[in-house]
């Protein structure tokens, strides 16, 4: 962890306390991340600095407008897209994949837009207080929700306002976004864990920030987060010592390297020397 800002230590630390609790709350997470990139109106003062006690109070309003009454999973999928697709709005669009914004829960509350996985964390967490049996259904390319369970399940779209889909719409979903039906998808269809959820935010903002060198900042907190969460790859240790390199924080960055490279040695020798290497080459950079 690099924030020397004390608020930033207590999120990270309510970070990573969330996701090791047993039960870890979704929108909780998704919020402590967000609080990361400030947004308007988030300027670190006042009695809810990041927005999320705001946004956790817009999840519950959205979910009192649920008509009530017992549903069926297609009843239910109908009422969250009449609600959010159709009554606020809420959708989203290509130019979305290259905002940042379109991945912080805060920002998609405020702006009604967002990435697939976002807006389907606003339908699961308005579905969920109203009582509807849902989860997410992380596709390859495309996150949706579903209501129901494997013996009645229906598929909405949220990014699509909340179209319901046909088994072979998502396929073409996902033949649309990577080109195929990839070999497992089928397990795709298992219910989406808080914490692969929030892991896959996490990689989408990372891969946006590698697109805009100048935006390590979000790179760097992308993997500081990252690394808080109980499973990740070990990699993403080197990939966080190289953008503190990149971003002149070069013994940091060489120590970090040298770190992963001991890890590694015991399985790749030939890949741990290489990463010496590098670590020698950014403490080079100091003179």
């Amino acid at each position: 962890m690099t924030t020397r800002d004390p608020a930033g230590v207590e999120r990270r630390r309510l970070f990573a306390e969330e996701a090791r609790a047993e039960r870890p709350d979704l929108a909780r997470l998704c919020l402590l991340l967000g609080a990361e990139e400030p947004g308007p109106g988030r300027d670190g003062s006042g009695p809810d600095p990041y927005g999320i006690d705001a946004a956790e109070i817009e999840l519950d309003r959205l979910a009192g407008e649920l008509p009530y009454g017992t549903r069926s999973p297609g009843d239910w999928a109908a009422a969250l897209a009449d609600l959010l697709g159709g009554r606020y709005g809420f959708g989203g669009a290509a130019p979305e994949y290259r905002r940042l914004e379109s991945s912080l829960l805060q920002e998609v509350l405020r702006r009604r837009r967002g990435l697939p996985i976002l807006l389907s964390v606003v339908w699961m967490e308005v579905a969920r207080r109203a009582g509807a049996p849902v989860h997410g259904v992380a596709l390859p390319g495309h996150f949706v929700v579903a209501f129901g369970d494997a013996h009645d399940r229906v598929l909405a779209d949220p990014f699509a306002g909340g179209v319901t889909l046909s088994g072979q719409d998502a396929r073409a979903l996902v033949a649309g976004a990577t080109g195929s039906w990839p070999s497992g998808t089928e397990r795709a269809w298992e219910p989406a864990r808080p914490l692969e959820v929030v892991s896959r935010v996490l990689t989408n903002i990372r891969v946006w920030a590698e697109a805009r060198p100048e935006r390590s900042d979000v790179s760097l907190w992308a993997l500081d987060l990252s690394l808080l969460l109980p499973s990740h790859p070990a990699r993403l240790r080197f990939e966080r010592a190289r953008v503190l390199v990149r971003r002149g924080d070069y013994l940091a960055g060489a120590r970090a390297m040298e770190e992963y490279a001991d890890v590694v040695a015991g399985v790749e020798p030939a890949s741990a020397e290489l990463i010496r290497g590098e670590a020698r080459a950014a403490r080079s950079l100091l003179n």
